[in-house]
């Protein structure tokens, strides 16, 4: 089970407001690590620790984590923030697991796949899919 995720970044606080403003989530306690970054909380856990870094391009053709998603309520006031916001960004629906998804991208690029039950569609449950194996 995933319990957060590190992300580093050229800009710490450009992050760290972004995560705050954006996402709605909130900075809090970090231990006394010997280098400067944020814990980000979501309903009382850290969920992103934010950590200083070079900024250099990613590789894309090896190993990478390529997207970090978020799972949030309320898909329209979202979309209508980012548009407050002037915040680009792409959209896809996926009805057959009755979602929806937003594709933003942090000050210092990193993809965000942010992840809406739709409501109109029953969601279906990781029982009942087709397992995905890699060849």
């Amino acid at each position: 089970m995933l319990d957060y995720v590190t992300l580093q970044t050229k800009d710490l606080e450009a992050a760290r407001a972004f995560f705050e403003t954006v996402l709605g989530l909130e900075v809090g306690y970090r231990p006394a690590f010997p280098f400067p970054g944020y814990w980000v909380y979501a309903a009382g856990r850290p969920i992103v620790h934010l950590i200083p870094g070079q900024g250099d391009p990613v590789d894309r053709t090896g190993e990478t984590i390529y997207q970090v998603a978020f799972r949030l309520d309320d898909h329209e006031a979202v979309r209508l923030k980012l548009d407050r916001l002037s915040i680009q960004y792409s959209r896809m629906d996926v009805p057959e697991l009755g979602e929806r998804r937003l594709f933003i991208r942090t000050p210092t690029g990193i993809l965000l796949e942010l992840v809406f039950s739709d409501g109109s569609v029953e969601s279906v449950s990781s029982r009942s899919r087709e397992p995905i194996h890699a060849e």
